[in-house]
């Protein structure tokens, strides 16, 4: 699967059934070359216009299931906030 096709599915929180989002990036171990995190961006300032104020960061180990629409995941988001 390809980054641009992960780019597609929209995130959803098997926890709560919240959609968080799409996935904006990936981040590997340089060194397995596996996935260690998908990276989903916050929801934006004031309309959007001053960029986003935190980004989830959401461990791979946490994904439950790839489908051809919806990526679900299992995590506490408070846990995985990071400052952009």
């Amino acid at each position: 699967m390809k980054l641009c096709e992960l780019k597609e599915k929209q995130v959803i929180n098997e926890d709560d059934c919240k959609i968080i989002g799409n996935v904006a990036d990936l981040e590997f171990d340089p060194q397995s070359g596996c996935i260690i995190y998908l990276i989903v961006p916050g929801p934006g300032r004031i309309c959007s216009i001053f960029g986003r104020e935190f980004e989830y960061r959401i461990p791979f180990k946490c994904i439950k299931c790839i489908g051809p629409d919806v990526i679900l995941v299992n995590v506490c988001l408070d846990k995985h906030k990071e400052k952009c």
